[in-house]
């Protein structure tokens, strides 16, 4: 073999690595910016702003969770503990008109639990809440803003200690990801599952619905 056609051949190797890096960096580039804004969402902005405008240091964040997070594999859940979860959601919602902080308090525990036979991480709550952004991102919020609600100290300033109001939000907003968790592995919602319970519930007599309270009707915390 000649020395120009070893030449050649070296030449047009290195253009195929080239080209190969090439395409390897801007598919890591788009998935870096656009595809983790566009897998993370309001996920994504709450990241930045909580790095100060660093697009950089929050992608590399998000990125990072994708990597430890992104092969992780749901587990089913079976309809008896579907029901079982159900129940006790609604039981936590009714407790709510008496109870608000005990009640947001169950429904934090709730999606700890939930979480977990789902086979989401058990342990640290930074952990499992870097794991449930990666798969359910959209309403991993509800989730954080119930937990800082749940455990916020009752004997802070009032300022820092949650009204009525910021509860009953907090607790609908996690209902998006208890009603994700308790779905299938697509994240389509479930059947719902009727549970009776020992007494006839005001919806079970047709009354309004213990969760649709208005905000008048529940005691002050």
């Amino acid at each position: 073999m000649s020395t120009g056609v070893i030449i050649a051949i070296v030449i047009v190797a290195a253009v195929v690595v080239a080209a190969v890096v090439l395409f390897l960096l801007r598919a890591r580039g788009a998935q870096g910016g656009h595809g983790l804004k566009r897998r993370f969402g309001p996920e994504y902005e709450r990241t930045v702003a909580r790095h100060n405008g660093d697009t950089r240091a929050a992608e590399a964040e998000l990125a990072e969770r994708v990597e430890r997070h992104g092969s992780l594999k749901r587990r089913p859940l079976a309809p008896e503990a579907r029901a079982r979860y159900e129940a006790r959601w609604a039981a936590a919602q009714e407790r709510f008109v008496d109870s608000p902080r005990e009640a947001v308090a169950d429904a934090d525990q709730l999606i700890a639990e939930l979480s977990k036979e789902r086979g989401f991480p058990d342990g640290r709550h930074e952990d499992r809440l870097d794991a449930l952004s990666v798969h359910h991102a959209h309403q991993v919020h509800g989730y954080r803003r119930l937990h800082r609600a749940a455990h916020a100290p009752a004997d802070g300033t009032p300022e820092s200690r949650p009204g009525t109001e910021e509860l009953r939000a907090s607790m609908v907003e996690a209902r998006a990801l208890f009603a994700q968790l308790t779905g299938d592995d697509d994240g389509h919602r479930a059947p719902r599952t009727e549970t009776k319970r020992s007494g006839a519930t005001g919806e079970a007599r047709g009354a309004q619905p213990a969760w649709a309270f208005g905000r008048r009707h529940v005691k002050g915390s």
